[in-house]
């Protein structure tokens, strides 16, 4: 029987959250300082994904958030409802420390905040994201989000498309 190389879980104190070291200063700094504050305010949860030896391999978070209907697709804009804005699930966050680069983590990690985000009893249209640089937004685009016409960092997926999707992960 195989097992998966991490697990994922909700970050925790007794992790070691300072050995962690991804190619982002910003992105090892937030881990390192904000997470915890954040996760305690209710402002952002955090998952992360472990070795046996509990070291953080990677990480993501998540928030509520809503997108303007007038800043999507004219195409999308106009299936959904009237409302200024539809709500939305932030991945605000994803990392993956350098150790553990090339294994795929970042894909498993967005199939798991995708999974989160359409099980969860809280209703959103979409996740979405904001990535960092081109290559970012490059990886979501393979995924098959779609940038906002205006703004080609921001991204979205709808979560209506997820269970038929997820076998791209």
């Amino acid at each position: 029987m195989n097992r998966a190389p991490f697990q994922l879980a909700p970050l925790d104190a007794a992790y070691d959250r300072a050995a962690f070291n991804s190619d982002s200063e910003v992105l090892n700094r937030y881990l390192r300082e904000q997470a915890a504050q954040d996760i305690r305010r209710r402002v952002a949860a955090c998952f992360v994904a472990l070795t046996d030896e509990k070291r953080i391999a990677a990480y993501y978070t998540l928030a509520s958030a809503s997108l303007l209907l007038a800043d999507l697709p004219a195409s999308t804009g106009k299936k959904l409802p009237r409302y200024p804005s539809v709500p939305a699930v932030r991945m605000g966050r994803l990392a993956v420390d350098q150790a553990f680069k090339g294994q795929g983590l970042g894909g498993a990690l967005l199939a798991d905040a995708l999974d989160r985000a359409v099980r969860s009893e809280i209703a959103a249209y979409a996740l979405m994201v904001d990535a960092k640089d081109e290559a970012s937004a490059a990886f979501y685009l393979h995924h098959g989000f779609i940038a906002l016409p205006d703004s080609s960092r921001t991204l979205f997926l709808p979560l209506a498309t997820v269970p038929e999707n997820k076998t791209r992960w």
